[in-house]
């Protein structure tokens, strides 16, 4: 473990402290008070992120919600809306065949799917395998924004840079295979629990080290 980096966490821990809470709070509610088009809205967001921009593509998001096309947009339509995203036109049809996996009669059911896992892990397997477009940093990312994330990494280049850095892990991977994915997963947590710092909040805060904020 590199102190000064560990330093570094912990400074960026204490000064986004309140942002964090904010955003873990948020992501909990999402699940136990949010409706099914709420979680369907996250789940369909990370498809949209691979290579992009969260922010550009959460507005996209927005845009498809106020216009109605969450759970009725063909992928004409959906296209329509993806100005930030790359790869749109592959993502525009991930998203309407993602999105009507959880859409019957005209209404989202997807929480209640949802609540069929006996765990988190359980939870993960089936989106990472079921759902194109999710590797296993995007199940987790969804699994996240929903109040999912106390044990799951997202392992995204701005996260394995600073693991590198802290020592937990070598160097950075050119690709991660799912077997090297979950033995990072595992060095994170050991990490998480050394340094007293939540798993839920390492995430954020390696994130907030790298861009100066914390977002979804």
């Amino acid at each position: 473990m590199k102190n000064e980096t560990l330093k570094e966490i912990r400074q960026v821990y204490k000064d986004k402290y309140n942002d964090i809470q904010r955003a873990l709070i948020s992501y909990r509610a999402k699940w136990e008070t949010g409706s099914e088009e709420d979680v369907l809205a996250e789940m369909l967001f990370c498809i949209l992120t691979p290579q992009s921009k969260a922010k550009g593509c959460w507005s996209c998001m927005e845009s498809i919600i106020k216009k109605g096309l969450l759970l009725t947009g063909n992928e004409k339509q959906i296209l329509a809306e993806l100005k930030y995203p790359r790869f749109k036109y592959k993502k525009a049809k991930y998203f309407v065949e993602a999105r009507d996996k959880f859409v019957k009669n005209g209404k989202a059911n997807i929480k209640v799917f949802m609540r069929t896992f006996k765990d988190p892990y359980e939870m993960r397997d089936w989106f990472h395998n079921n759902i194109k477009g999710y590797g296993l940093k995007e199940t987790g990312h969804f699994m996240r924004n929903v109040g999912f994330g106390e044990d799951i990494a997202i392992l995204d280049r701005h996260i394995l840079r600073n693991l590198a850095k802290i020592g937990v892990i070598k160097s950075v991977p050119k690709s991660i295979t799912p077997k090297m994915y979950y033995k990072i997963e595992q060095d994170m947590k050991k990490f998480a629990k050394k340094s007293k710092i939540p798993m839920a909040a390492l995430d954020l805060i390696l994130w907030a080290k790298e861009t100066g904020e914390v977002f979804k």
